[in-house]
């Protein structure tokens, strides 16, 4: 056994020195993660993302563009070969072509590998020669990162917490009155464990499309393949006893099959690998929805936090074994439906919304940022005369429609807490404004050579999540 041990201490030292000699002539790879919650713009951004970094004429704030360094990036085989690739070619045909439209959102992981040819600057640079950087996309859904919360709890605090939700918002009224006629002790039967999850799966679909962010567990709404597995047959009951062979028993027991089978392999094998992390955040929608949604996306933000958080739990820290997100960027979309000059309070209301949540990953040690970014630009601006007055507007097709209109949403408060504060204290609605949304169809564009699809900030993403490894 000792002699084992020396070998293998040997055998790691032998490592550890070819690891350090070959480490440079290695193609260093970024892993980024992309998620965010429903219609936040995952989609649009992964491809607006990577049209721009394929024809950088709209990236100046990317510096390796800015100076040349980028020589050409192309794709390439991506290095996971059981997961879906992610369609970058049929989504900027849809956002791109002749009548553009939004491609459909995510529903399931995929990845995608650029490959990006780069000359390093300096005398380093200069011996070095160019290199390749590849960067992974891995596109996941938000809704799969809030199961993160669930490992730490067990069926019957679960339930106490989903229905102290469900009963402050209307859309659970259904599902509420259909346990109130359910006896969670009687014997096991398969007809009433469906009707309870298919009851509680609509009341989360309907809580989703009110502007509500915390709807877990997430595969509910992206069943994918697990769509009417056991798996997905549970649904939160009132306390009360679970003898053997009973519907709550049975329950408890889906539930923590859920944790061991769905969530825990999902943060085994794709989340602990990610370098660097995209929360894209629809704060304009969570506004408009009102001070519940938008409080408790505030919520939900902290809590998706906590999955680049190791130490919170035992399991996933294990797991990461120091392992880190270096950078986080938190970004709230559709900056594109504002005029420029409300975009500074769109970024400071989005850095207050998240205040808990960075705090929280800057003390794990992460780099984080806020701001507020359009992966493709649907809108243009213009200065109107309203009532005597110059008022900002944006002008873009309407989606429903296919109209043009020119947009006014109201002014955003410069102080982030006059929406935030009624939003903690439990407001039935906004006081002294009414914030509007509209829903923009793609513009039709018209790409020089070169040039990548018009975006706001993109190329500012791209410096912070991936300017210092180019």
């Amino acid at each position: 056994m000792v002699l084992g041990q020396i070998a293998d201490g040997v055998g790691r030292g032998i490592g550890a020195v070819t690891d350090t000699l070959t480490s440079p002539f290695v193609d260093p790879t970024i892993r980024l993660g992309v998620t965010g919650l429903s219609r936040a713009g995952k989609t649009v951004f992964i491809t607006a993302l990577i049209a721009n970094l394929m024809d950088r004429g709209r990236m100046p704030g990317l510096s390796a563009a800015a100076r040349g360094s980028i020589r050409t990036a192309f794709l390439q085989p991506q290095p996971d070969d059981t997961l879906p690739r992610f369609e970058y070619e049929s989504h900027l045909a849809a956002l791109t072509g002749p009548t553009p439209h939004w491609p459909d959102s995510t529903r399931s992981i995929s990845e995608l590998r650029l490959s990006l040819r780069v000359q390093p600057q300096g005398m380093l640079g200069a011996l070095s020669g160019i290199r390749t950087v590849h960067l992974d996309i891995v596109d996941y859904p938000g809704e799969w990162l809030l199961d993160l919360a669930l490992l730490d709890t067990d069926y019957a605090a679960w339930s106490v917490e989903a229905l102290r939700r469900a009963k402050e918002r209307p859309a659970a009224a259904e599902y509420l009155a259909l346990i109130e006629g359910t006896d969670a002790t009687a014997a096991l039967e398969e007809p009433t464990a469906r009707r309870l999850a298919d009851a509680y799966t609509a009341y989360l679909q309907a809580a989703r499309a009110a502007g509500f962010s915390d709807c877990t567990p997430g595969r509910f709404l992206l069943p994918g393949d697990l769509a009417g597995s056991p798996v997905l047959t549970f649904a939160p009951l009132p306390k009360s006893g679970s003898p053997r062979g009973s519907l709550a028993r049975e329950m408890a027991r889906r539930f923590e099959a859920y944790k061991r089978e769905v969530v825990k392999p999902f943060f085994r094998d794709h989340f602990s690998r990610i370098d660097r992390q995209v929360v894209l955040v629809d704060v304009l929608g969570a506004i408009h929805a009102g001070p519940a949604a938008l409080e408790d996306l505030r919520r939900t933000m902290a809590d998706i936090l906590s999955a680049f958080r190791p130490g919170r739990n035992a399991w996933l820290t294990s797991l990461l074994l120091g392992k880190r997100v270096e950078k986080i960027l938190f970004a709230a979309t559709k900056a594109d439906h504002l005029h420029h000059a409300q975009h500074g309070q769109l970024t400071a209301i989005a850095e207050a919304l998240l205040r808990e949540a960075r705090d929280k990953a800057d003390f794990a040690g992460a780099k984080t940022k806020a701001m507020a970014l359009a992966a493709l630009r649907a809108t243009t601006e213009e200065t109107r005369a309203h009532n005597g007055h110059q008022i900002d507007v944006v002008r873009g097709t309407l989606l429903d429609s296919g109209k043009q209109a020119a947009f006014y949403p109201g002014d955003l408060p410069d102080d982030p807490a006059r929406l935030l504060a009624p939003a903690r204290d439990g407001a039935q609605g906004w006081l002294d404004a009414d914030y509007q949304v509209m829903r923009f169809a793609p513009a039709p564009v018209s790409l020089k050579p070169g040039e990548g699809p018009p975006h706001i900030r993109l190329d500012q993403a791209a410096e912070f999540l991936i300017g210092d490894r180019l």
